[in-house]
């Protein structure tokens, strides 16, 4: 449960990164190769999807694969010793 709940919160915060990084890499598009409005606007709607898609799925397999590797450690204690008196 731990896992799932886990990938579902980078895949959140992976999507919401993602499309935050997918609008600087459409402003640094235009502004690079000096595109039109008309283009500008198919420019964010292509790369913010994409940046979403590509880093809720990143998020996901990230943070889900933290949450395993942390489940496959074993917490054990350590024998309580004697007094000494």
């Amino acid at each position: 449960m731990k896992i799932a709940l886990l990938a579902l919160l980078g895949s959140v915060l992976g999507a919401l990164g993602g499309a935050a990084l997918g609008i600087v890499v459409g402003i640094g598009w235009i502004e690079v190769f000096k595109t039109t409005d008309s283009e500008a606007t198919l420019l964010f709607f292509t790369f913010m999807p994409i940046g979403a898609i590509v880093g809720a799925a990143g998020g996901a397999i990230l943070f889900g694969v933290m949450a395993a590797r942390d489940a496959e450690i074993p917490i054990t204690r350590e024998p309580a010793g004697r007094r000494d008196s």
